[in-house]
């Protein structure tokens, strides 16, 4: 259809070899999701045209950097940049990517970050989970957020799997029977959903009031949770959190992996409509039935168009 919106999808995965070597058991998925994690040229591009995808935002999938030892973390992720970044020129109207960041190394991270935006051309940076077992409240990674807000790019928080401990004893035994118990049906976005929260109350956006920060999933259940998650911090006790307006203004959610109806509806009432960004979460989910669910959905072309790219134009100056 010579109508049809631009589409933009903000958190798509691939695997860069270089970084395979150190990951383990994470960099062997199921062949389905390895095949297409690993390429770039020839099937992902062949499944984005099919699904009507035009542009994919590319970010290493997880854990990233987040469990690399310090010895290892800086060298890996200038490579995963400059090998992301050699990916996007060579096709400038297909890709455009999120750096991955040695995070345990705040200063160095922050230095990369500045490297991958202003060198290379990348978008923001894209941060997997737990950091050694650490919440990235904590002040000590604050100067990657104070570095992203001074570029104007935003920090893309993603899962990673819950800490051990929680895991025993909150999710097992069905961690073994049932391995979404921990990953996408529940564990991810309680993790996800508690690290931006901490954010949050952290003062962190006192501080610094300009920082754009990126959750997918469409928020982590947090914009169905937000009325009474700011009534509950408002009550007497509590020290001033302002949660609700920081959220509103300091997040921006994507539909990655969740193309439910009745969730962006309950999205479009708790946020401003510029903060939704259409994401698929390729190769876990699929482009076609992404981008088919948004296509079908009952809301005025002008916010499906604005949602399926003009957001994320805006956001990261595409």
């Amino acid at each position: 259809m010579d109508d049809k919106p631009t589409v933009i999808a903000v958190e798509e995965h691939f695997m860069e070899s270089s970084l395979a070597q150190y990951l383990g058991k994470a960099a062997s998925p199921p062949a389905f999701v390895s095949d297409r994690l690993y390429d770039f040229e020839e099937l992902r591009i062949a499944e984005m045209d099919a699904a009507g995808v035009d542009m994919q935002v590319l970010s290493h999938q997880s854990p990233g950097s987040q469990r690399l030892p310090d010895d290892i973390a800086v060298e890996a992720c200038l490579n995963v940049n400059d090998a992301l970044a050699a990916v996007i020129a060579r096709h400038p109207d297909r890709f455009a990517g999120f750096a991955m960041l040695p995070t345990n190394l705040p200063a160095q991270a922050a230095d990369e970050l500045t490297r991958a935006v202003e060198e290379k051309g990348l978008k923001g940076a894209l941060i997997h989970g737990m950091n050694h077992g650490e919440f990235f409240d904590l002040p000590r990674y604050w100067p990657i957020f104070a570095r992203a807000e001074a570029l104007g790019v935003p920090v893309y928080v993603h899962p990673g799997l819950p800490d051990k401990t929680v895991t025993e004893r909150y999710y097992a035994p069905y961690d073994a029977s049932h391995s979404m118990m921990t990953k996408a049906a529940w564990g991810f976005g309680v993790e996800t959903g508690t690290q931006a929260v901490r954010l949050i109350l952290s003062g962190l956006f006192e501080k610094h009031p300009d920082l754009k920060i990126l959750l997918g999933h469409l928020g982590e259940a947090i914009p169905f949770w937000l009325d009474r998650i700011d009534e509950s911090f408002a009550r007497p006790g509590n020290p001033p959190s302002h949660f609700a307006d920081v959220f509103r203004r300091n997040f921006w959610i994507t539909t990655s992996g969740f193309f439910s109806d009745p969730a962006l509806r309950c999205c479009l009432e708790q946020v401003s409509h510029d903060r939704i960004l259409f994401a698929v979460d390729y190769p876990y989910a699929s482009s076609k039935d992404g981008v088919d669910w948004l296509s079908k959905m009952d809301i005025d072309d002008g916010l499906k168009a604005q949602i399926f790219s003009g957001n994320a134009r805006t956001l990261l100056g595409l």
